[in-house]
């Protein structure tokens, strides 16, 4: 558990020189409880849950939504609100011809995402990190460059190694990222796809990170582990002419 977030959050974006706000988000059974939160945003328009997320990483907004205040089945359906895995959702009509040529295609497409099942859920918000105001949240995320995301991943390896591997659902990127992470429980990298751009401010340099909260500190001692051997964020450019004998002996025995 965590126990001081403030201080988590800033550990983490000293590490990895973050440009955004790392954000929990965190599903509730009963829409009351979501609206207990202290200061909670309520949509006065239709949105994608991309813009959501958005205004929580980009506005420092907490924000609760339900199935009403998103604009289709394909945004509830990655966070299982309401029901809206239908047999027309699975069909994935819905994108045929627009980002799939055909309907087997897109009923493909359907069947690879990684979403929360519907039936439980009836509300979700998300919050900065550092507010604690969705303690403990059920995700946490974090938006950052390729290079950070690597580092973080180094972080997590460092110790109790384990091999990561992802998928690349395309559009609808939110079932590799938050829906991956609520369902299966595990740390979940994404290429955010056009509709996050699009929709939720996310820049053209930046990947996402959806991961259950104790994997937090794990990576945060990993990567403060790797900084006392010489490695941090940002990587020093070296020089692709030099000799490079100089610069892996700093930590490479055998290279001296």
């Amino acid at each position: 558990m965590v126990d001081d977030w403030p201080n988590l959050v800033g550990e983490l974006e000293r590490l990895l020189k973050l440009r955004s706000i790392a954000f929990g988000m965190k599903l509730f059974e009963r829409r009351e409880d979501m609206e207990a939160i202290p200061k909670i945003r309520r949509p006065q328009s239709i949105h994608t849950l991309d813009q959501v997320v958005g205004q929580a990483a980009r506005l420092g907004w907490t924000v609760g939504i339900t199935s009403d205040d998103l604009v289709g089945a394909q945004c509830r359906a990655v966070v299982g609100l309401g029901r809206a895995k239908t047999d027309d959702w699975k069909s994935g009509k819905h994108m045929t011809g627009v980002w799939f040529s055909t309907l087997e295609d897109a009923s493909a497409h359907q069947s690879a995402m990684h979403c929360v099942p519907d039936g439980r859920f009836d509300a979700l918000a998300v919050a900065p990190l550092a507010s604690g105001k969705l303690d403990p949240p059920d995700i946490a995320l974090f938006y950052a460059t390729p290079g950070a995301m690597i580092y973080f991943i180094n972080g997590l390896q460092w110790s109790g190694y384990k091999r990561f591997d992802w998928s690349v659902v395309g559009e609808s990127a939110c079932a590799d990222s938050w829906g991956r992470a609520l369902l299966k429980r595990e740390p979940s990298l994404s290429i955010p796809c056009f509709a996050e751009r699009r929709y939720g401010g996310v820049l053209d340099d930046e990947m996402l990170m959806a991961i259950p909260p104790e994997y937090l500190v794990k990576a945060i001692d990993g990567m403060k582990a790797l900084a006392k051997n010489g490695f941090r964020y940002p990587f020093p450019q070296y020089g692709m002419q030099q000799d490079v004998r100089a610069g892996m002996a700093v930590s490479y025995a055998d290279k001296r």
